[in-house]
């Protein structure tokens, strides 16, 4: 339910009887200014005096900042408060995601013997996690173990989860945590009197306050979302029940296969037979296999999912039980990939779906009717546009240089469309739907042979390496992204694949490509694969 650790196993206010140090660590929207202050004022309710500095940082993504409040009961005289924290001596660290504690850690502001450490468990991706080609993502539970040791005391639970299902922000969920564990000499009433102050989002501030403290303190959760009274959603209560990050990591979503869907008569006709083709196929692969066509028939049709089931066909012809289909269930995933590659089209149809636009207002806080100003960034290059033309007009625009770099010189500039206005979206929504004309189009042309290449090249060399057939499945990986994104990832696919004459008859074959793709993921530039593929072409000296 809720992983709170406490290594003492009992509640100790931090700096009985004098000082108390207390550092927030938050970025931009996180609400870490609006949460330092109401520290500073429930301490100030309660007969202390209290300070709250801010200090800047240029840590990952937009920064993240320390804001750092000192506090004591007031004696009559004026104390001097620091500006900054310092190593070893704070008492409560507040974090407002879990890599934000781990930095904590790292900076030597949490102590075993000293510091509570209260933090969400949820995850913000960094800068340095997001740049990695591959799977950049630091290990939560190695953060977590190590704040249990770091720490005297570890509470942490999603308290983003509890500030969303509120309406409200993290801060107003660490703030009910922060009271919940009993930390500060302060009442919860104290608390709850501060926000009742602050005069906005008071009802949903209260909710997730009333979220994190019962977290805090080791109940179960339910939070019912802040609404306005007499609103559509006034008798509706959101539920949810705290759970650790460990087991929110761990759980596997499912899919239902057998959903209903709805739509014109001979499109749902379609759906159906192709959804009755996967039950035909071995149950392990299966699974993979439905999310492979959904995904496929949203970025196209059904035809395009008929498609990809054509093409899955082949290989789980070769496959075998006795290897677990580890090729066709391989073969599942990436070959939608393949199929749902990333163009104009892609790009124009996601950003004008109601279902973004409820998203953006969602993450953004909007209510009721007010409006959103959107606002898009495109940087087109000569070769997305010639990708969007008809097949032969954009080879032949392609294929002359000059013309090509006339062309590049006019469009290729930064483009900013507002997409609250009709005129914007009305754009990009007929970019959009341009889909029904992609089969003809440059680019699917050039993605469809790219793709039969790898394909061929894979079953081909079933027959004689199965483990090495998965390994140039796997390879697809390599391939993502939009633009010069898109460029270097095919250039890391084509240098790893030119490796397999090198390895042609090696028992270990497969175990060296799939090290050359691990290397190609681990770096952007590509200098570890350039060291790899050195080492392989060493291998037969």
């Amino acid at each position: 339910m809720l992983d709170a650790v406490s290594r003492s196993g009992t509640r100790q206010n931090a700096g009985d009887g004098g000082m108390i140090k207390i550092a927030v660590l938050a970025v931009g929207g996180q609400g870490g200014g609006v949460l330092s202050d109401w520290i500073v004022d429930v301490a100030e309710r309660n007969g202390y005096l209290a300070q709250s500095t801010s200090v800047a940082g240029v840590a990952q993504r937009t920064g993240a900042t320390i804001y750092y409040i000192e506090m004591c009961p007031d004696k009559g005289r004026l104390p001097v408060f620091a500006l900054s924290p310092s190593q070893g001596d704070v008492d409560v660290l507040v974090a407002a995601e879990l890599m934000e504690a781990g930095r904590a850690i790292m900076r030597g502001f949490v102590t075993p013997e000293k510091t509570t450490l209260i933090a969400s468990s949820h995850r913000i991706a960094a800068v340095s996690e997001k740049i990695e080609p591959g799977d950049g993502r630091a290990s939560s539970a190695k953060v977590r173990e190590t704040a249990e040791l770091a720490s005297k005391r570890f509470i942490a639970f999603d308290m983003e989860k509890i500030a969303v299902q509120a309406g409200s922000v993290v801060s107003a969920s660490l703030f009910g945590a922060l009271a919940g564990s009993g930390v500060l000499p302060f009442p919860r009433e104290s608390y709850e009197a501060t926000i009742n102050a602050s005069g906005r989002g008071v009802k949903a501030s209260l909710a997730a306050f009333t979220g994190g403290y019962e977290g805090a303190r080791g109940h179960k959760v339910h939070i019912a979302r802040a609404v306005e009274p007499g609103g559509p959603d006034d008798q509706a209560a959101v539920h949810s029940t705290v759970t650790s990050a460990t087991a929110a990591e761990n759980a596997a979503p499912v899919e239902d296969k057998t959903a209903e869907v709805e739509g014109p008569r001979r499109l749902v006709a379609g759906w159906q037979e192709l959804v009755s083709r996967i039950e035909e196929l071995p149950v392990l692969v299966r699974d993979m296999t439905m999310r492979g066509l959904r995904k496929v028939v949203d970025y196209q049709d059904t035809r395009y999912g008929a498609e990809y089931l054509d093409r899955l066909d082949r290989v789980v012809a070769l496959d075998t039980e006795g290897q677990d289909y580890a090729l066709s269930i391989a073969a599942a995933k990436h070959l939608a990939n393949a199929l749902c590659y990333d163009d104009m089209i892609r790009v124009a149809d996601l950003k004008t779906r109601s279902t973004r636009a409820a998203r953006v207002r969602r993450e953004v806080g909007v209510k009721g009717d007010t409006i959103l100003q959107t606002t898009e960034y495109f940087h087109p290059r000569v070769e997305e546009f010639c990708g969007a033309m008809p097949a032969a007009i954009g080879a032949y625009i392609e294929n002359r240089p000059k013309l090509a770099a006339f062309i590049d010189r006019r469009i290729n500039k930064g483009r900013r469309i507002r997409t609250d206005s009709f005129s914007g979206f009305a754009m990009l929504w007929l970019i959009g739907g341009m889909r029904r004309f992609r089969r003809g189009l440059l680019r699917h042309r050039v993605e469809q042979k790219h793709l039969d290449r790898w394909y061929d090249l894979a079953l081909e060399t079933v027959p004689r390496d199965y483990a090495l057939a998965v390994e140039i499945v796997n390879t697809r990986r390599l391939i993502k992204g939009y633009s010069d994104t898109h460029v270097r990832a095919q250039s890391k696919f084509d240098r790893v694949l030119s490796a397999l004459p090198m390895l042609k008859g090696r028992p270990d074959a497969a175990d060296w490509l799939r090290r050359l793709r691990e290397a190609a993921l681990k770096d952007e530039k590509g200098d570890m694969l350039d060291g790899a593929l050195k080492t392989v072409a060493t291998l037969g000296e």
